[in-house]
C-alpha cells in the first residue's frame, strides 16, 4: 500500500474521531441509537476505502 493511501486512511479516521467525539460530548445520554449512528458513519466512509485501496489488489 503506498504512503499517500496511509495517510488518506489516517486523516480521515482522525477526522472521524474528532466527530464521534463531538456526538458522543454532546449527547445528554448515550443511546443505542447513538451507537447505531457511529457505527454506520464508519461502515460508510472505510468500508468503501477498504475495498478501493486494500482488497482491490
Amino acid at each position: 500500500m503506498k504512503t499517500s493511501v496511509i495517510i488518506r486512511f489516517v486523516i480521515l479516521g482522525l477526522i472521524w474521531a474528532a466527530l464521534v467525539l463531538k456526538i458522543i460530548l454532546s449527547t445528554q445520554h448515550f443511546t443505542l441509537y447513538t451507537a447505531f449512528v457511529i457505527v454506520a458513519s464508519a461502515i460508510i466512509i472505510f468500508v468503501p476505502l477498504y475495498k478501493k485501496y486494500v482488497k482491490g489488489k
